[in-house]
């Protein structure tokens, strides 16, 4: 299948990839060296400098369509996406970074006027960033009907009691807004009725925030993913979104884009972690001959290949799906690109690592933190088994009974 972007599209690739050359990857290092100084929940200066380079040459919201954005397709944006994820913080820089982007979906699409005044459009300007409060410690939270949070209407207040973690986004000291996700109604006979969400200022009294959760040793500051208690946590009853039991209603607008977003970044991920493969094979000797003579190596570089270019596709045909039939239409390509692509990056970079030997799993290289995202995308926005489970449930419908469904 070939999938044509827009010229539009084209011209942003080469815009963007030309921005990753002359600032992005050069600047990998003093980024590193900024985000592990002092104030390790302070954007770095680079970040704030890069911004302000993109907005200026008009490459900046660009996942959002719309008058709101740019006006790509999900197909068009893919590309996009892809080289921005060839460096962790580079999403940022053009203001499309996780979960910011699925937070001002969220307010694009379901927010009122006044909360979009509020928040969507200093989050749209790149001055604020925000956070995602869904999963929780003591219930599986994959099965999102097990929240306990409470929200609870008080007058004209409503009133937040729980307990959070993997917030991811809330240690930064820009992020001051939160969307909670939590029950309104747990008496309600219809299970996916029964949740909200609603809108806490990260200011607000009663939100504390306990500790950062490290993954596989990193802090990842400086956003983070706090575990975080509320605790008769007033905000106005005007902070709801779209109303009460409405909550499932908006996870499903926005987990479907956000999904591939990240999908879209790992394409980048494995891609950058295969060209670094390359390089490094041809580049060192073992036992008389470069590693790219030997054929073990060869292998893992034609496998990487060919399973980078698999997982493209599927995302492409999942996003293309997405705009020509709607995200409903597409969770099949969605819910098999998120099983998928992950597993590739994961595996990609694992080979890479193999190559690089000690220099892989070092600080001296993106390929250690590119591999623990791809692990954790394996669980974030669902984890595999879900994805999975709903995956053959909906194909069992249709084909179980010989295709009459």
């Amino acid at each position: 299948m070939d999938f044509e972007h827009s010229d539009r599209a084209r011209e942003l690739r080469d815009r963007i990839a030309g921005f990753m050359d002359r600032y992005v990857y050069p600047a990998e290092h003093l980024y590193e060296e900024q985000a592990t100084g002092a104030g390790r929940y302070d954007n770095p200066p680079i970040v704030e400098e890069l911004k302000a380079k993109a907005r200026k040459e008009g490459l900046w919201n660009l996942f959002l369509p719309g008058s709101h954005g740019a006006g790509l397709s999900n197909l068009d944006y893919a590309p996009l996406a892809e080289l921005m994820g060839r460096v962790e913080w580079a999403s940022e820089v053009f203001n499309c970074s996780a979960p910011d982007t699925g937070n001002m979906e969220v307010l694009s699409m379901y927010g009122t006027p006044e909360q979009k005044a509020q928040w969507l459009e200093p989050l749209m300007a790149g001055e604020i960033r925000s956070a995602f409060s869904m999963t929780e410690p003591e219930v599986a939270s994959s099965d999102a009907t097990n929240i306990r949070c409470e929200i609870r209407r008080d007058g004209d207040e409503y009133v937040i009691n729980g307990r959070k973690w993997w917030t991811s986004g809330a240690m930064s000291n820009r992020c001051k807004l939160l969307i909670v996700m939590g029950k309104s109604d747990p008496d309600n006979p219809q299970v996916h009725k029964q949740q909200s969400m609603i809108l806490v200022p990260k200011d607000t009294p009663g939100v504390r925030i306990v500790r950062d959760m490290r993954v596989f040793g990193y802090d990842d500051a400086p956003m983070g993913h706090p575990e975080i208690v509320y605790e008769n946590v007033r905000v106005p009853a005007t902070n709801m979104l779209l109303g009460e039991g409405r909550g499932f209603e908006i996870a499903q607008g926005r987990l479907g884009p956000g999904r591939i977003h990240h999908c879209m970044r790992l394409v980048g991920v494995a891609q950058r972690a295969l060209e670094l493969m390359c390089q490094r094979a041809e580049s060192r000797v073992a036992f008389g001959k470069r590693l790219s003579e030997q054929g073990s190596v060869r292998e893992d570089i034609a496998n990487s290949f060919c399973d980078i270019e698999q997982a493209r596709m599927l995302t492409f045909m999942a996003a293309d799906r997405m705009d020509r039939e709607g995200n409903k239409a597409a969770r099949d390509l969605i819910a098999a690109a998120k099983i998928v692509v992950p597993r590739m990056a994961a595996q990609v970079c694992d080979r890479a690592i193999q190559v690089f030997g000690g220099k892989g799993v070092s600080q001296d290289t993106f390929l250690a933190k590119a591999y623990t995202y791809a692990r954790i995308i394996r669980i974030g926005d669902g984890p595999d088994q879900v994805h999975l489970s709903a995956l053959a449930k909906h194909l069992l419908k249709i084909h179980g009974n010989g295709g009459r469904a």
